[in-house]
């Protein structure tokens, strides 16, 4: 594990060495670079001798930084510096969950360093459409005065959500105007995702423009998307995504 440092905060990182384009891996709300798709994929990049990057965004996993001091625009801009400061040249960027709204934001702003993309269950705008859009008034009018709130996880401890993670995240926002994404894309999406619906990858879908976009629905499969069969689909698409760059599967 190496790390940078970045507006006080030490950043945690995992390198793998190989060819490029390098592979990079944007985990999700609350995860860490130690998750079962960051470790599959790191394990995929190592048997193809292709470079790979995994990352705890401040706040997350080994990084310094409390969660609920962050938001979304902090964490892009963690990702975009551990990008800059430790790989060469445009790479693919694999997005889990929140992770995808990251990818979609690098895109957006630094197209020139992105090769590729591969999203699985992309939330973006997720503090907007989901969080904000499904409280009710008293839990907005409690957010609003005490600063933050708590709401159930699936995923252990309650998530603590600040007014501050609501309001900066409306300056992301990438669903309500121009999203080109001028490279090959691939969006991964199970139907029973309790946490990111169908609807939000169809939504991602027809709003994006771009010549090489595919969406592929997984019946049965829910958020974790850590099934075997499923992960071999997320090293699949990866290797798609770099055939279409002229790379091949493998080399």
């Amino acid at each position: 594990m190496a790390t940078i440092e970045r507006n006080g905060n030490v950043l945690a990182h995992h390198v793998t060495p190989g060819e490029g384009p390098g592979v990079v891996f944007l985990g999700g709300f609350k995860s860490d670079m130690n998750g079962t798709k960051a470790l599959a994929l790191e394990d995929w990049a190592r048997r193809n001798g292709r470079a790979f990057l995994r990352l705890d965004y401040s706040g997350h996993g080994a990084s310094g930084g409390t969660f609920a001091a962050g938001a979304i625009g902090d964490w892009y801009e963690d990702a975009l510096a551990v990008i800059e400061a430790v790989t060469a040249g445009p790479q693919v960027i694999v997005g889990s969950s929140m992770g995808g709204w990251i990818a979609l934001l690098i895109a957006r702003h630094h197209p020139a360093r992105v090769a590729g993309l591969v999203t699985i269950a992309a939330a973006p705008d997720f503090t907007e459409d989901g969080y904000w859009a499904g409280f009710s008034e008293d839990q907005r009018a409690r957010l609003l005065a005490e600063g933050q709130l708590s709401v159930p996880s699936d995923y252990g401890d309650p998530y603590v959500i600040t007014r501050r993670l609501i309001e900066e995240g409306r300056d992301r926002l990438l669903l309500r105007g121009p999203l080109h994404l001028p490279f090959p894309v691939r969006m991964l999406q199970g139907t029973a995702d309790d946490a990111v619906p169908v609807a939000t990858a169809m939504r991602l879908l027809e709003h994006a423009e771009g010549p090489d976009m595919r969406l592929t629905l997984v019946k049965g499969a829910d958020h974790r998307f850590s099934a075997p069969d499923e992960l071999a689909l997320i090293e699949r698409s990866v290797e798609d995504v770099l055939a279409r760059l002229g790379e091949g599967q493998t080399k």
